[in-house]
Formats: structure tokens, C-alpha cells, sequence
């Protein structure tokens, strides 16, 4: 394109680069929070979405224009089934990081569960594991999830790792031996009104130009070969071409975190008063039935 007049801002964030496909559909957790409180408690839950609805409210936040107004905003309905506890994975820390110290599973995990991980519980396992409960620093709760109590075809169910907190370690590791083996529902964990957070995998687009992917302006018409292509890749030495600048390459299937949103909604479709479904379900989804919640 040549030396211009004018200059502008760089399309497209760097950010989130190397704009790569996740490498699998359970997102990762880099940073949990910790709890105050003395009883100790499981910070993740599981949901599928669903699809949209309208919410009409009241803006409950002090000092802002709309108090006490009527607000319409949008609302995300997520089918949140029950989760298993499949075992306790217990970390110790030091100076290259974390490491696993111990895994202690559940006796009875269903089939289709037990086959997508090793298990290997021996006899003792949770004898063995409290003993080593001094040098543990954080205290994870194995959990799976079967997309089929949701409503979908898929059969594979999904494993991963919540964190415990609050109390001291041997709460939470009592806490989550209560729970081994059983199902817990979401307003176990969380209740209307509260704050979270949700990271997900984003739906995949596939290979992309650098248009649709970085948001690069097109080219004026015949000015060049092609219209839809970056109009410099760089100087001339040095002879590399920098990160920095747009390439076609993978457009979603990327992991995405987004913070601050509010429950506003926590049912049960068993509920003869939780009318959510619309008329035919969800498009793309079908009949939400069971556990739900309405994000806004």
C-alpha cells in the first residue's frame, strides 16, 4: 500500500493470539477464587445453552440513572443437569508449581463414565490419602457430566476438575468424601441473584481469510491482484514476517471466558410455574427439561 498520510488503528486484538483451536471442550480454569466463609464448598458447575430469552426486571443498582426502573435486557438459558463426584485429586505446591499428590475415586461410577479415564483404586486410598493431607495445598473434586441429561445425542460425557474451598484442607477433603459417588445439583453451589463467571469453548468457523478473521479493510477495487488480502506483509528486511501482522488461519472453536454475569433465573421445568420452553423448544436444541438457569 505505500507510505500514506494518515494512520489508524491496528485491526483485530492480539490478544487472544495464537489464535488456535482449543484443545478440548472442557474449558480451563487458570484462577479459582477463595472462599471466606468456614464451610467448604464445590466452585463449578456444569450447563449447555440452550437459547435467548427477554428478561423484564427491576434494576435493583444503587446510584445508577435506572434505579428502581424497568429494565428489558437479554437473558441466556442454560440446562444445567445434575454432576457426579467421581473422586478427590489433592495438589501440593512448590517452587516449579503444582502437582498431583493423590486421586481417590468413587466405588460405583457408571459405564460410560468409567470408561473414558484410569481408575486405580487401590485398597486404602483414602486412608492413604488423608495421611498425606499436610503437605496438600488445594483440594479438587473429580465431576462428570452426561450431555444425554441435558438433552443432547452425544453419548461421551465430559470430566473435569472444580475446585473446593473454603475451611481448612481436611474440610474439604471431608466435604468432598461426603459427596463421592453422588449427584449434585446447581443450587447446591450457587443461588439466585449471585455473580459468575463462564468460560466455554466458542463455535468454530473453520479456516478463514484475513477479513473475516482480523477485520481487515479490503483493498480498492483493481488497485491490486486480489481484493481480499493483507496489502503488506512487512519491510522488506528483515526478511520474516511478524506476528503482528493479519494471516488466514483457524476462526473460533477458541476458549473465551466472560465475567459478571448475574443469575436471575434458578427452575426446574417440573415446576408447573417454570414455563420456559417455547412453543416446538429451542431452535438448534429442542425441549429444555430438568435443572435450569437464565443468565443475563
Amino acid at each position: 500500500m505505500g507510505a500514506r498520510k494518515y494512520h489508524q488503528p491496528r485491526r483485530g486484538s492480539l490478544a487472544y493470539s495464537p489464535r488456535i483451536r482449543a484443545k478440548s471442550m472442557e474449558a480451563r480454569i487458570r484462577s479459582w477464587p477463595k472462599l471466606n466463609s468456614e464451610e467448604p464448598k464445590i466452585l463449578a458447575h456444569c450447563g449447555f445453552k440452550a437459547g435467548c430469552v427477554q428478561l423484564v426486571t427491576i434494576d435493583d443498582r444503587d446510584k445508577v440513572p435506572n434505579a428502581g426502573k424497568q429494565l428489558v435486557s437479554l437473558g441466556t438459558v442454560l440446562v444445567t443437569p445434575p454432576v457426579l463426584i467421581l473422586g478427590i485429586r489433592g495438589y501440593s505446591k512448590d517452587h516449579y508449581g503444582a502437582h498431583a499428590e493423590f486421586d481417590v475415586y468413587a466405588e460405583d461410577i457408571p459405564k460410560n463414565i468409567a470408561k473414558e479415564i484410569t481408575i486405580k483404586n487401590i485398597e486404602g486410598s483414602i486412608e492413604n490419602a488423608e495421611k498425606r493431607l499436610g503437605k496438600i495445598k488445594e483440594i479438587f473434586a473429580i465431576v462428570a457430566v452426561s450431555p444425554r441429561a441435558a438433552g443432547l445425542e452425544q453419548k461421551k460425557p465430559y470430566i473435569f476438575e472444580a475446585s473446593v474451598s473454603g475451611g481448612d484442607i481436611q474440610k474439604q477433603f471431608t466435604h468432598v468424601k461426603e459427596l463421592l459417588g453422588k449427584e449434585i445439583k446447581i443450587d447446591q453451589i450457587f443461588e439466585t441473584g449471585a455473580t459468575v463467571d463462564v468460560a466455554a469453548i466458542t463455535k468454530g468457523k473453520g479456516w478463514q481469510g484475513v477479513i473475516q478473521r482480523w477485520g481487515v479493510k479490503k483493498k480498492q477495487h483493481k488497485s491490486r491482484k486480489t481484493v481480499r488480502e493483507v496489502g503488506s506483509l512487512g519491510p522488506i528486511s528483515p526478511q520474516s514476517v511478524m506476528y503482528t501482522v493479519p494471516r488466514a488461519g483457524q476462526m473460533g472453536f477458541h476458549q473465551r471466558t466472560e465475567y459478571d454475569k448475574r443469575i436471575m433465573v434458578m427452575g426446574n421445568t417440573d415446576n408447573s410455574e417454570m414455563k420456559i420452553n417455547p412453543d416446538g423448544g429451542y431452535k438448534h436444541f429442542g425441549l429444555v427439561k430438568g435443572d435450569f438457569i437464565i443468565l443475563k
